[in-house]
C-alpha cells in the first residue's frame, strides 16, 4: 500500500534504554501503534500547608509528573506476509512483549554475578542498576522515567499458544533533578524538557491579561 505523497510523516512514540554510565543506547522500543490517549498527572510540590504564611507561594521543586498509556500490539499485519515475517510466525508477539517486560527485569548475568559474590562471602552487594529509561513522545517530550505500573492483557493466540494480540498498560513517573541530580545525564535531559515547557508557554497565543479585564 502506498502512502499519499502529501501526508505528513508519522512519528512513533516509544522508549529508549540508555546505559547510565556511558550514555550509549542499549535498546529502542518503538510502539507499534501510537496510543490514542496519554494521561498525565502533575502533583505540585509546594512548601506545604503547615508552612509559614510567608512561604505560601514557594515551590520546593518540580511537580511529580506521571504518565499512563495503553498500547496495542497486533501480529495481524505481519501474518498477512508470513514469508517476510518468520519471527512473528514462529513466536507471535512474544518478542515485542519481551522487549517491554525486560525493562523491569535486572539482567540475568548481573543476578548470577551477585549470587556468586554472595557465595564468596561478600558482605555488601549493591542492587542491580537498571538502564536509564527515556519516554519519547515527540521532539518536545523526551523525559527520563521510572516504570511504576505494567500490565498485559493477551487477547488472541495461535495454535501453539503464542500471543497474537495484546493490550499493554504502562505507568511512568518522570524522574526530575530532585531524583537524579543536575550532573546526571537524565537530570540534564529533564532540564531540557523543563526549558522546552517554558519556551512553549511563551508561544501561547491566548495569554493576554486584557482579555480578563486587566
Amino acid at each position: 500500500m502506498t502512502t499519499f505523497p502529501g501526508a505528513p510523516r508519522l512519528l512513533k512514540g516509544g522508549l529508549v534504554l540508555v546505559d547510565p554510565d556511558s550514555g550509549t543506547v542499549r535498546r529502542a522500543i518503538v510502539l507499534q501503534y501510537n496510543p490514542t490517549t496519554l494521561t498525565r498527572t502533575l502533583q505540585v510540590q509546594s512548601a506545604g500547608e503547615n508552612a509559614d504564611r510567608s512561604q505560601a507561594l514557594r515551590l520546593s521543586g518540580p511537580p511529580v509528573e506521571t504518565y499512563r498509556l495503553e498500547a496495542e500490539i497486533d501480529a495481524a499485519d505481519q501474518l498477512e506476509f508470513p514469508d517476510q515475517h518468520r519471527t512473528t510466525v514462529e513466536h507471535g508477539i512474544f518478542p515485542q512483549l519481551a522487549a517491554l517486560e525486560t525493562m523491569v527485569y535486572p539482567e540475568s548475568s548481573r543476578l548470577q554475578a551477585n549470587n556468586d559474590l554472595a557465595n564468596a562471602g561478600t558482605l555488601e552487594i549493591l542492587p542491580v542498576e537498571a538502564p536509564l529509561t527515556l519516554f519519547v513522545w515527540s521532539k518536545q517530550r523526551v523525559v527520563p522515567v521510572r516504570v511504576t505500573d505494567f500490565s498485559i492483557t493477551e487477547e488472541a493466540f495461535d495454535p501453539t499458544l503464542n500471543p497474537l494480540r495484546a493490550r499493554v498498560t504502562l505507568g511512568f513517573r518522570v524522574l526530575n533533578v530532585n531524583d537524579l541530580g543536575f550532573e546526571h545525564a537524565g537530570g540534564n535531559l529533564y532540564m531540557t524538557y523543563h526549558k522546552q515547557l517554558e519556551r512553549l508557554a511563551g508561544l501561547n497565543p491566548f495569554a493576554r491579561a486584557a482579555d480578563l479585564g486587566f
